[in-house]
């Protein structure tokens, strides 16, 4: 039989929120101390629509934004969607050249900023030549709506990989890495979320991550959304302010990077009770057990999840029952997702010296004769379910190195499994060492440093060594008012692993290099460990 529907025209709930229930709430800013409803935003959604279709925007148009987390911002999302276009969130972090080889390389038909960062996106346009139009939310947005005929407006059909949205991943060098997201990958990243994490419209999320991420929007929001609930928006991170805004707006789910959640567990404000919150996540990076433990200690029940730009990003689901009895895991697969753990050495890891007999040192390290990893056996994660995206924007040489030929996601990250089938992930690939023919994780490096008194934050990078091939250096923050000596962070690791793990040089600095994310950028941290040591940090050889 033919003719069948197998996708849904349109991904966009709003509009079926806006009629339904169009007096519930769907947004709170506290920024600006505004309130919006269902009906209010599938309104806006309309407007925004009825302007790209007078501009002559529509399918396969992409629609880049330079602004904070505004309800604005949201509102043209879901018009971009009606009509077929993409929005392309850009980064206000960027340096100048950097932004402008993302708008190069996404070709907008039209740039919508904020004044605010007006200058710093006419100045990357100007350097890429295009002429692409900018038109400022606050003072020409207006005028376009309100000349603009949302009576003109036709629907855009949906296909599964009909773009929706053109996220460019932090810490690329030389081209822009755009991931296409498509309206596939945002349907059921909200349905596998909102069941897997047992997310309904009673609940109240807290957004403060950034929109030129996806954890800002999908993470949290666009599941909310899916499901008629309420999320309670900032421009941007303050942790006093959050977690004044989870008592306030009896907010039930929050996220944060590890360091946000360092800064909120630092907060004149921690330790009020938030007997609302039903938990916290944390994700972005690794989060340090130290950490997790600090925020249980003040009664708020804690989970880890991962994910990434390129699928989910909610890729695993745990409960608070199975976090507490497996401290460090992410869970299970959320719904539709498949997974599996690719053998080192099959993943591009170089096989440990000796020799010897491949299948029999694969079964003996606990691999499959087909690559595969058995329970305990780290190795790359691979994932593949609709909830992955299309790829990256023309660049079908990447896409090819990210996707196989069945569809597996290589994501670059390692991950244990355990008996029961609860995933751990131990760090990226790339940031593994090999010191002395043994395989060197930084994460479980960092997470037993980040145990040591006194110590804030603490990245570990592999640096070159004459005798053992490389070796470790551990770049430490430490808390306001702590003296550490370098001898003492070198103990502590001491007595908690092997010797071949141990750090041989410390490097103390004041804070640590960021991606626009918030994580640590590692690669600027090992390009500086061959460089001469700043001015303002200690260093010392551990021997």
């Amino acid at each position: 039989m033919t003719g069948l529907p197998t996708f849904p025209a349109t991904s966009d709930l709003i509009a079926w929120w806006g009629r339904l229930t169009p007096h519930r709430v769907a947004i709170v800013d506290r920024t600006r101390d505004a309130r919006h409803t269902y009906g209010e935003l599938d309104a806006r959604a309309e407007e925004w629509a009825a302007v790209f279709t007078s501009l002559r925007i529509g399918a396969g148009d992409r629609v880049a934004t330079l602004t904070g987390n505004r309800v604005e911002v949201i509102a043209l999302f879901f018009g971009a969607l009606r009509v077929g276009a993409a929005i392309v969130p850009l980064n206000w972090r960027l340096a100048t050249p950097e932004l402008a080889r993302v708008i190069d390389d996404a070709k907008p038909a039209l740039v919508v900023g904020e004044e605010r960062h007006r200058s710093l996106g006419e100045a990357a346009m100007s350097v890429t030549g295009a002429g692409v139009r900018w038109v400022d939310l606050d003072h020409d947005a207006p005028a376009l709506i309100t000349a603009s005929n949302s009576a003109s407006v036709v629907r855009y059909r949906a296909t599964p990989e009909s773009p929706a949205m053109l996220l460019y991943t932090s810490g690329s060098t030389g081209r822009p890495k755009g991931a296409i997201l498509p309206h596939r990958q945002i349907l059921y990243n909200a349905i596998a979320t909102t069941v897997g994490w047992q997310i309904g419209s009673d609940d109240v999320a807290i957004v403060a991550n950034p929109f030129f991420h996806t954890g800002g929007w999908n993470v949290f929001s666009t599941p909310l959304w899916s499901r008629g609930g309420r999320v309670v928006l900032f421009d941007q991170f303050e942790p006093t302010q959050f977690l004044e805004a989870i008592g306030d707006e009896r907010v039930t789910l929050a996220f944060g990077v590890p360091t946000q959640i360092g800064m909120l567990t630092a907060s004149p404000s921690w330790g009020r009770e938030l007997p609302s919150l039903r938990f916290l996540i944390s994700g972005g990076a690794p989060c340090p057990g130290a950490l997790g433990d600090r925020v249980r200690a003040a009664g708020i029940r804690f989970r880890e999840g991962y994910g990434l730009t390129e699928c989910g990003p909610n890729c695993f689901a745990i409960t608070d029952e199975e976090a507490l009895r497996r401290p460090g895991a992410v869970g299970w697969p959320v719904p539709f997702l498949e997974m599996r753990i690719e053998h080192r050495e099959s993943a591009g890891y170089p096989a440990k010296a000796g020799g010897g007999n491949e299948e029999s040192e694969r079964a003996g390290r606990g691999y499959d004769n087909d690559g595969k990893a058995r329970a305990g056996a780290p190795g790359e994660l691979l994932l593949r379910g609709p909830q992955m995206f299309s790829g990256y924007f023309n660049d079908p040489v990447r896409t090819s190195e990210a996707i196989d030929a069945e569809g597996w996601l290589h994501t670059g990250d390692l991950a244990i499994r355990d008996e029961a089938g609860a995933y751990r992930i131990c760090g990226r690939k790339k940031d593994m060492f090999i010191s002395g023919g043994e395989n060197v994780f930084p994460g479980e490096v960092e997470a037993a440093l980040s145990e040591c008194a006194g110590v804030s934050e603490v990245v570990v990078v592999g640096v070159p060594d004459d005798k053992w091939g490389e070796v470790g250096r551990a770049y430490v923050v430490t808390r306001p008012g702590a003296e550490v000596t370098i001898e003492e962070v070198v103990a502590h690791v001491r007595r908690r692993l092997a010797g071949y793990k141990v750090p041989k040089s410390v490097v103390f600095l004041d804070e640590l290099p960021r991606l626009g994310s918030g994580k640590p950028d590692r690669r600027a941290l090992a390009a500086a460990s061959a460089e001469p040591r700043a001015p303002d940090a200690a260093t010392a050889t551990t021997g």
